[in-house]
């Protein structure tokens, strides 16, 4: 058989195909960067045109209550919570991953300095995306309480790091360069026995792989919602935290709507229960919307066969870069083992920039990343199996004709 008819009937046998009919999709363009901008909803430009037109044009103000725009936060987490092994009313999309990451890592720290003062030692990744960890910076330098970063630089040494003066490790469930996905269970018994909360980073992961906080039984997570979630660029992150720690502490950003009576107008605050007090000031509405026509989508599928399919596009990619690539300085940087593997592929090259910027020139869009990476992102949503074929042949060509060379991929821009 053909490659050209293996993929055919791989796209012919996928029950997820008419997804991809959903999304507004460039002619002449193969995406493989929606781990890092997921594509539009087509369902998106009409959800902005009825809130700018109608609700905000028509309703102004009364569509804070008329349209429901005061709890759009909680119900919008309510959507996405199934897609992480959430309950009704353990989520909220809002702020940004940055933002929401301080609030969680402030009252994590709170409620550790209640149990045992002693635990000074945070604990995370050395390849963690960078904002991660400046926010740790951040928080303990502002704290001036003596708190330490301390970093593994595998995912195998972590327990080389635990002990009774860690307070809480943060960790990306899937990394943002290599693919790499840790077990969330076991590494979080791993944690909670050595008396330390479990933090999960979960940008790469919700949408793409099954995830089950609560069965995990971790402590806090954050996470986008404009990579495979498809909720736009900048679009409001979401947060979640277990019901067993929600009330025990309130976050330091005490924005007026997260108080317990947001419209009594008193001088002090008093945080609400449950996660309504993780939110912090006014919603960017309109951007909220649009999380929603992306999370519309998975209720016509399910993570089981999101993540069969993500496998079978990524296993294929590997394969055919690997044989017909072979020639090349390439190397394997994502995990073979599908239990270690997230949604995305990436490979090293010592020209990785440029490389990725002529695939881009030919209409196939990835991504690079310090150094040297060249990620490829699978969204089982609406990416096909003749997509898979077609970049590896635009890889191919311009890897063996040298297309990496010209004078114009070479300088870097502002955003790689």
């Amino acid at each position: 058989m053909s490659l050209e008819q293996e993929l055919r009937e791989l796209d012919q046998a996928d029950p997820l195909a008419a997804l991809r009919n959903e999304f507004a999709l460039p002619d002449g363009v193969i995406y493989l960067d929606g781990n890092s901008l997921g594509a539009r909803p087509k369902a998106a430009l009409a959800r902005a045109t009825q809130m700018i037109e109608q609700e905000w044009g028509e309703g102004l103000i009364r569509s804070w209550n008329t349209a429901q725009w005061s709890t759009l936060s909680t119900r919008l987490g309510d959507k996405l919570a199934g897609l992480i092994g959430a309950g009704p009313g353990e989520v909220a999309i809002t702020d940004t991953t940055t933002v929401n990451l301080f609030k969680i890592l402030a009252a994590g720290l709170r409620i550790q300095a209640e149990r045992a003062p002693q635990r000074k030692i945070i604990v995370s990744e050395l390849h963690n995306f960078p904002a991660d960890l400046y926010v740790i910076e951040g928080l303990a330098d502002l704290l001036q309480q003596g708190y330490e970063l301390q970093l593994i630089d595998k995912p195998e040494d972590l327990p080389t790091l635990l002990n009774d003066k860690v307070a809480l490790v943060l960790l990306t469930h899937v990394n943002y360069k290599s693919g790499h996905m840790f077990d969330m269970s076991a590494t979080t018994e791993l944690i909670h026995r050595h008396g330390a909360l479990a933090l999960w980073d979960l940008a790469h992961s919700a949408g793409a792989v099954p995830v089950d906080l609560t069965a995990a039984k971790a402590d806090y997570a954050i996470g986008c919602t404009y990579k495979y979630l498809n909720g736009g660029p900048g679009s409001p992150a979401f947060v979640w935290v277990s019901p067993d720690l929600c009330d025990l502490a309130w976050q330091p950003l005490s924005g007026w709507w997260g108080h317990a009576r947001q419209f009594a107008m008193e001088p002090h605050y008093q945080p609400a229960s449950g996660i309504t007090r993780y939110l912090c000031g006014t919603q960017p509405l309109v951007s909220l919307g649009m999380v929603e026509c992306g999370l519309d989508l998975f209720a016509r599928t399910d993570m089981q066969a999101l993540r069969r399919k993500s496998l079978a596009l990524t296993d294929l990619f590997i394969r055919l870069v690997e044989e017909r690539c072979k020639d090349h300085p390439l190397t394997l940087v994502t995990p073979r083992e599908h239990a270690q593997r997230g949604s995305h592929v990436s490979f090293e090259h010592p020209e990785g920039y440029a490389v990725v910027q002529a695939l881009i020139a030919k209409g196939v869009i990835g991504d690079y990343r310090e150094p040297h990476i060249m990620r490829f992102g699978f969204t089982p949503l609406y990416t096909s199996f003749q997509d898979v074929g077609l970049a590896v042949q635009a890889l191919v060509e311009v890897l063996d004709n040298q297309e990496w060379r010209a004078p114009q991929f070479q300088t870097r821009h502002a955003v790689t």
